[in-house]
């Protein structure tokens, strides 16, 4: 099997993640098809919006025949790496450095890149398993607010994980 072809540049195949990340990174929702807004990530619009970016990856994907190399496998395998360039760019950051990289615009970009890609590999791992994320992750949260009910007590030394 031929690997898909990558951008020396970038850790995401050639071109779709500056197409994906150029246009949510600059506020541009043009490319999407509807004007900016702030509260286009909130509700139904929101929802919408999200749905339509899904389907554009899927269809940038098709047009350059990746369709073959995006299996579960290789898309989990994929969202592993991105997220991993996410945490490299925390990792030897003090609690406040990390906190504040938003701050300088170079980290700024490198960090909204990778979150981008995260996403564009999570919404298409979604997609091909055809798991709704936000029903999903609405189901998580549902699950949680009663597995860690509000006690008005500290809960420091509980963890999700636990």
């Amino acid at each position: 099997m031929n690997a898909v072809p990558m951008d020396d540049s970038q850790d995401f195949p050639a071109d779709c993640s500056e197409n994906f990340t150029a246009s949510s990174r600059e506020g541009s929702h043009e490319a999407c098809g509807e004007a900016a807004s702030e509260d286009a990530s909130r509700g139904p619009a929101g929802e919408e919006r999200l749905h339509r970016l899904q389907r554009r990856l899927a269809a940038f994907a098709d047009a350059r025949g990746w369709g073959p190399y995006h299996t579960p496998k290789n898309l989990a395998a994929a969202l592993s790496v991105e997220a991993s360039e996410l945490v490299e760019i925390f990792q030897w950051l003090t609690p406040e450095q990390s906190a504040a990289v938003m701050e300088q615009p170079e980290t700024a970009d490198k960090v909204a890149d990778e979150v981008a890609d995260v996403l564009a590999y999570l919404l298409q791992f979604c997609e091909v398993l055809g798991v709704d994320v936000l029903d999903a992750l609405a189901a998580k949260i549902e699950r949680n607010e009663v597995r860690f009910p509000v006690t008005g007590t500290s809960t420091i030394d509980r963890h999700s994980s636990e």
